[in-house]
């Protein structure tokens, strides 16, 4: 089941995106999402609080993640996303709106933020 959760959130993601705010987010089970640390409360707080066609900085996120100063550890959190695309940390961008980097690559990046 929670790969039927998974595939019809990416299907509807890429296909149908209005769709996604309406579908159930798939179940994670990885570990880094279950220990408490402040790489996964960036995480949760990315996936809660910023939506589909929305971006925030690194910084933003950091501030709403309850760290105002830790813009750099949120770039380490998106580096050990385990979920991208569900966990949208292409959404991070830098705060002069340059884009950033992205374990995708920059393209990747690009297209993702052009999607939305």
């Amino acid at each position: 089941e929670p790969l039927k959760q998974c595939t019809a959130w990416l299907h509807a993601y890429f296909c149908e995106p209005a769709r996604t705010a309406s579908l159930p987010v798939p179940a994670f089970h990885h570990p880094l999402l279950q220990r408490d640390s402040f790489t996964r409360q960036v995480l949760w707080t990315l996936l809660r609080d910023v939506k589909f066609g929305e971006a925030v900085s690194y910084k933003q996120l950091a501030d709403l993640a309850g760290n105002s100063r830790a813009a750099r550890a949120v770039g380490g959190a998106m580096r050990s996303n385990p979920i991208p695309i569900i966990i949208p940390c292409h959404r991070v961008i830098c705060s002069s709106g340059q884009t950033g980097n992205y374990g995708g690559g920059n393209l990747m990046k690009e297209w993702l933020l052009s999607h939305e």
